[in-house]
Order: structure tokens, then sequence, then C-alpha cells
């Protein structure tokens, strides 16, 4: 269950400066729980059609021979980054 979930943060990393700085954008813009939670989950099936639709798609190979399949990846991604927007919103909403 840990490596899963370590593999998992493997292929999130890379994609969390880019989802905090749509938080920031996000608090900016229009800072309700739910149209943020509906662009999150905009911007990840985004990320699964660039990913399937481009070369990318071979990193998928390595979370699928750990017995993570493409829409648990992602599903669990958008999970991860909700908690994060929430949390963060809930901060960020604290001191405004």
């Amino acid at each position: 269950m840990m490596q899963r979930f370590g593999a998992i943060w493997l292929f999130y990393k890379p994609y969390f400066i880019w989802s905090f700085a749509i938080n920031i954008v996000i608090t900016f813009a229009n800072p309700q729980l739910v149209p943020a939670i509906l662009t999150k989950l905009f911007l990840t099936i985004l990320l699964w059609y660039l990913i399937n639709e481009t070369h990318a798609k071979r990193k998928l190979i390595f979370y699928n021979n750990l017995g993570i399949s493409t829409l648990k990846l992602f599903c669990a991604i958008f999970i991860i980054d909700v908690l994060i927007m929430i949390a963060y919103l809930s901060f960020i909403k604290a001191f405004i």
C-alpha cells in the first residue's frame, strides 16, 4: 500500500508546482470550493488526455507494472490535489 502511494506521489511531484500556481490563481479569481474543485477536475482530465496523446504515455507503463491502473492513478492524483487545495483555501480564507 505504501509502495503504491509512494509511486503515485512520485508521479504527482512534477505537477505539484503547477497545481499550486493554479491554487494561487483560483484564490484571486474565485476562492469558492465547488468551482475550484471543478477546475481541478477539468485540469486533471486535461492532463490525462495530454499524457495519453503524447509520448509521455510510456511513463504509465511503470505504474501499470505496479498494479496501478491509469484510472486509479489519475483519481488518486485528483484526490491528493483536492485535499491540498482544500487545506490551502481554508488557510487563506482564515486570513482574508
